[in-house]
């Protein structure tokens, strides 16, 4: 019997020939563990998507969040092994984005440095807590953001 979990769950254990395993590599970030982490990460995403898709343009962020997303799973396959669902790594991805908003030329955003800071910092902190978290998603998911940011500024 095949459950939610078999088509929006990454787990670890991926097989190549599993149809179902490469729909997950994609699944996994619009499943969430319940409706305060749903509603957690949709708040961010509604808040920051419409001013970061204005700026970059529908295509870009299509394409920033499906790498954010493919990256994430690869980390989680090859190196973290663990079972992972959620779209906080795209939140992340956003929030980091976000600081480059009003970026001039050839300058580092204090925007930039401090959301690094408090957000990524907060993130490697709470990496050595016992939880059901995956930080790694959301550390992932803010270095996506900073490349995209600096790389598109560019």
């Amino acid at each position: 019997l095949l459950t939610v979990e078999d088509y929006f769950v990454l787990k670890p254990g991926f097989v190549i020939a599993n149809w179902k395993n490469w729909l997950t590599l994609f699944t996994y970030s619009v499943a969430h563990a319940d409706l305060a982490h749903l509603l957690g990460n949709l708040s961010f995403i509604l808040l920051l998507g419409p001013m970061l898709e204005e700026k970059y343009g529908i295509k870009n962020m299509v394409v920033m969040v499906i790498i954010t997303i493919v990256i994430t799973a690869l980390v989680d396959l090859f190196f973290i092994k663990q079972a992972v669902l959620g779209s906080s790594g795209i939140v992340f991805m956003l929030v980091m984005l976000t600081s480059f908003a009003n970026m001039k030329r050839n300058t580092i955003p204090l925007t930039f440095l401090l959301v690094a800071f408090l957000f990524l910092g907060k993130e490697i902190l709470e990496s050595y807590k016992e939880d059901n978290v995956a930080q790694f998603a959301h550390i992932i998911g803010g270095v996506c953001g900073s490349i995209f940011g600096f790389r598109i500024a560019r």
